[in-house]
């Protein structure tokens, strides 16, 4: 059976959704990465970069949240664009979009207006204007498009999803109110039956909450390198 590694972060939600979608059977395996879960050398061997998700399918280990959505998506036949070059280059294209532009500078703006432990005016200030750039670039695309590749549910619409459905937390109210097109996608997309079993997957297990000193050490590691 699939494992999958996961915790309630976006880039798990994300493959959680696609799992969902598949209606294959999958255990969930949890990493909580406020305990250290993510270094212990069992998970490290499955993922070097120490971040979840993983899956492990049929003694495959893949990482990254689109690379497993791909490698399922392939693997099960489902949740493509129509088997053309143009299709499979705009499939590429936005997949990487997300993984490239819109997870990393959502992440990087959320870590500095809300979890960074001193305020960087310069910091907050980059982040927040990529983020809203890129999710721009989204909410205009859709203007013109029911999804992200059309009329067809794929998963790039997951991937983004898994980030745009926590866009208020990553920019605030006020820069997502304009974004009428991406939100009209993420309701859609919400309101799916698979969405609403990949969000009730972290009730599964007991995730740490507290954020002390010993989940600032796993979570953080760089504030105490530089302290050493």
């Amino acid at each position: 059976m699939l494992k999958f590694y996961y915790n309630a972060a976006p880039n798990p939600t994300k493959v959680a959704l696609l799992l969902e979608e598949l209606e294959i059977p999958y255990e969930a395996v949890p990493v909580d990465t406020r305990k250290g879960d993510q270094f212990k050398p069992d998970y490290v061997a499955i993922n070097p970069n120490c971040k979840a998700p993983s899956i492990v399918d049929d003694g495959v280990a893949v990482f990254d949240s689109n690379a497993i959505l791909l490698y399922l998506a392939e693997k099960h036949g489902r949740f493509l664009p129509e088997d053309a070059p143009d299709a499979r280059a705009r499939l590429l294209s936005w997949l990487m979009f997300i993984a490239s532009g819109v997870g990393p500078f959502s992440g990087q703006s959320v870590h500095f207006r809300h979890g960074a432990p001193e305020k960087i005016p310069y910091a907050i200030n980059r982040y927040l204007y990529e983020a809203r750039r890129h999710y721009g670039i989204l909410d205009t695309h859709l203007a013109n498009s029911r999804y992200m590749l059309g009329d067809s549910y794929t998963i790039v619409d997951m991937a983004l999803w898994g980030w745009a459905r926590m866009a208020a937390h990553v920019m605030g109210e006020e820069n997502v109110a304009p974004l009428a097109n991406l939100k009209r996608l993420v309701d859609e997309v919400s309101a799916r039956p698979a969405a609403a079993r990949a969000l009730a997957l972290k009730d599964r297990h007991t995730f740490k909450s507290e954020m002390d000193e010993e989940a600032k050490r796993f979570m953080f590691p760089q504030n105490y390198a530089q302290a050493s």
